[in-house]
């Protein structure tokens, strides 16, 4: 795929870079974070004073006997607790406010950036692999942003200052506390190398997944027509499974780091309860420095276990985030120039192809068109004719600016394309092709496509030219919902909407690419009435197989090799012979 690694990569180091994509992002809302961080050091430095309060409470309180003492401190404590609660209610509702927004901007833009990408890119890319990243890679960094960066960075303020507290209130139970650090952090470096390693690979194993499922699905009528479920079945199994697989390798890591930790942690904490325990029989320290110094140490190992776990979502992430700038970084082939060319005001519909030659990307090794010229006048009907992989369709591709070709230059009314802006160039162009798009909405918005600024009875007129009378016997006439795909209409109805919606565009030039092809001859003759009434009076250049779909036009090109062979009527073709005769002798005969 076009955004995988052309190199292989290097030996995994723990970094969170990527993440700083997350910036521009947060940028717009630097009250919002700023309020999040405020909320998010006011709860921490009162969880902190919690500790003393709970220190006073045992030394005045319960040591001396004073029940005033003892008020005090426990309304001192309610206040706390009080402020606490507010704070870490504000940092939560911030942090998540912006996680949200901040996800909905991620998916717009990469959305905005996978819709302006050229088809070459999708030569080689999986469109499953691309919905996970609009889905559930942007789903991680707003679980990050909502809610464990927030968490990482509290757990690391109330780390640092629940182990400065600990130096107040006991520095030799604190340096035995402070000889457990490196054997904590050292698992949080190893562990979090292979973390990030094993969650960029369980993230793409969940791209496999959706890709294999997004495939099946979209061809669930041919996989029943061959009986194919039970190999489906077993491969999305395995696909299944190598996703679990790869999760499981990455919750083995994260469960041993989580252990280590722990268990280091704590295990300094029981220490140092046994030492400070000591301490308090002999009268080297009060019973509440012990409790203040037992709640800063349990402090300490807990926001020190929760960091390493959070170590982890930081890793994942990354990997996350890695994924969506890659796709970011993504440039489209076809671009507007810095000071585009401007078309003509009034569109003729005039084109032309001048010794053009061109190559798809995936297929380099092979040529698509070589040295291909071609002038359509306006107003002119031209049909293109030749045997599959002559180079029909790329005449329609080039000339949409899908591609550009290596050599020479295509022209539409005189101007040079690829020195026009692509979207000018195809608003000036009407397509119909042989498999029409029809959207999971209604027959008015499906109509509506070739141009969205159209009125309803715009758009009824075109139905009507498009001979779509089916339309008004639907159950809600034009507001009826068409299914995912059209797969509530047939071919030639599905077709039909496809004229109305270029009738709507009202296009200078019109491209219909085997527009009849897989129609019966009922349906045929419905969609080329339609067609008849689309094409009168604009250029329009025909792909077609069936011959007898073309005798009519002005011009018929015979394309082989991606070169023009022979140029004329179908009479005068017929008797040359050559490509044109050999394949009228195999669908008519020629005295037909």
């Amino acid at each position: 795929m076009a955004i995988e690694p052309t190199t292989p990569p290097a030996r995994p180091r723990i970094r969170i870079a990527p993440l700083r994509l997350l910036i521009p992002y947060l940028r717009p809302y630097g009250l919002r974070t700023f309020g999040a961080a405020a909320a998010l050091l006011t709860a921490a430095g009162l969880l902190l004073t919690l500790g003393q309060g709970l220190r006073r409470l045992i030394d005045l309180g319960f040591a001396t006997g004073d029940t005033s003492h003892l008020d005090h401190a426990a309304l001192a404590m309610v206040g706390i607790v009080a402020a606490l609660a507010f704070a870490t209610s504000a940092r939560f509702y911030l942090v998540s406010w912006l996680g949200e927004r901040v996800a909905a901007d991620l998916r717009r833009d990469m959305f905005n950036r996978v819709v302006s990408l050229s088809p070459a890119f999708f030569e080689t890319a999986r469109v499953g692999d691309l919905l996970t990243r609009l889905t559930a890679d942007i789903s991680v960094l707003q679980t990050l942003i909502g809610s464990a960066i927030s968490q990482w960075l509290r757990n690391a303020i109330l780390l640092l200052g629940a182990f400065a507290m600990l130096l107040f209130t006991s520095p030799k139970l604190a340096g035995i506390v402070l000889l457990v650090v490196p054997l904590v952090v050292v698992p949080l470096v190893l562990f979090g190398r292979r973390e990030r390693r094993l969650s960029r690979a369980a993230q793409d194993r969940v791209a496999d997944i959706g890709s294999y499922a997004e495939e099946t699905i979209n061809a669930l009528r041919t996989v029943q027509a061959f009986t194919h479920e039970p190999v489906d079945r077993l491969r999305f199994a395995a696909e299944v499974e190598r996703s679990v697989g790869a999760a499981l390798r990455r919750v083995r890591t994260r469960a041993t780091q989580i252990l280590i930790v722990i268990l280091l942690g704590f295990g300094a904490i029981v220490f140092s309860l046994w030492v400070g325990g000591r301490d308090v029989l002999s009268g080297q320290m009060t019973g509440g420095d012990l409790s203040a110094f037992v709640f800063y140490a349990v402090l300490t190992a807990t926001s020190g276990a929760q960091m390493s776990e959070l170590f982890g979502e930081l890793q994942r992430a990354a990997g996350a985030a890695d994924r969506l700038r890659e796709l970011l970084s993504e440039q489209p082939m076809i671009t507007a120039p810095a000071q585009p060319i401007r078309l003509p005001s009034r569109p003729e519909g005039r084109v032309a192809f001048e010794n053009v030659t061109f190559s798809y990307p995936a297929r380099q090794d092979t040529a698509a068109l070589a040295d291909f010229s071609l002038d359509v006048a306006p107003g002119e009907t031209v049909a293109l004719v030749g045997p599959s992989g002559a180079g029909k369709t790329t005449v329609l591709q080039l000339l949409l600016r899908f591609y550009d070709p290596e050599q020479g230059v295509i022209r539409l009314d005189g101007v040079d394309i690829a020195r026009a802006d692509p979207a000018d160039v195809r608003r000036r162009i009407g397509i119909v092709p042989q498999d029409p798009v029809i959207f999971g909405t209604t027959a008015l918005e499906n109509i509506r496509y070739g141009r969205p600024e159209a009125s309803e009875d715009e758009i009824r007129a075109a139905g009507k030219a498009a001979h779509a009378d089916f339309i008004d016997l639907l159950p809600d006439g034009y507001d009826t919902f068409l299914g995912e795909k059209g797969i509530r209409l047939s071919g030639g109805q599905r077709q039909r909407i496809a004229i109305a919606r270029a009738i709507l565009r009202d296009p200078a030039v019109l491209l219909l690419d085997e527009a009849t092809s897989a129609l019966d001859a009922e349906s045929e003759q419905a969609v080329q009435q339609a067609l008849a009434t689309l094409s009168r009076d604009r250029t329009t250049i025909v792909i077609a197989h069936r011959l007898a779909t073309v005798r009519g036009a002005d011009r018929i090109v015979v394309i082989e090799a991606g070169r023009v062979v022979a140029t004329g009527t179908h009479d005068s073709l017929i008797r040359e012979g050559g490509i044109y005769a050999r394949l009228a002798r195999l669908q008519f005969s020629v005295d037909a």
